[in-house]
Parts: C-alpha cells; structure tokens; sequence
C-alpha cells in the first residue's frame, strides 16, 4: 500500500517587534495558534502577537529543515524580498 503524503511548511512569522522567526510544521494554523498562545517557541513567546507572513510547502520533513536551515542564514533584506515579493 502506497504511503499517504506527508505535507510539511516552512513558514515566516513576523513578531510584533518586527522580527521575523522561521519554522516547519505539518499544520500552520495550529502552530500560529500555538506561537500566539505562547507554546510554541521561547522567542516569539515575548514577541507576541506573531503574523503568518509567508509558507512555502515542502514534500517531507528533510526537506523542510533544509529549508528552514537556508532561509535562517538569509538577511532580513533577503527574507523581506522572500516574503513580499
């Protein structure tokens, strides 16, 4: 039986004090649910309330933390041209 496909999220939240923070995530309304409820990660916990900003779907998750892992080492330049373009 052929597996079911696994869908994964790299995603860019922007931080009410205007950073931005990267993750993966099999479910992006739930994890921006969790990231303002303030369990989903340390720092956005003091960065609250957080906007989904970008997504870009990933095939599986190696894929997604290559990712995450690339747009991480971005600029801010980079990553707003990312997002906004």
């Amino acid at each position: 039986m052929k597996q079911p496909v696994e869908q994964w999220f790299v995603y860019i939240v922007q931080c009410a004090d205007d950073s931005f923070y990267t993750g993966i995530t099999k479910d992006l309304e739930r994890r921006v649910k969790q990231h303002n409820a303030g369990t989903a990660s340390r720092y956005t916990r003091s960065r609250l309330p957080v906007t989904l900003e970008y997504q870009e779907e990933q095939p599986n998750q190696s894929s997604a933390l290559k990712r995450e892992f690339a747009i991480k080492a971005l600029s801010r330049k980079a990553k707003q041209v990312l997002i906004y373009s």
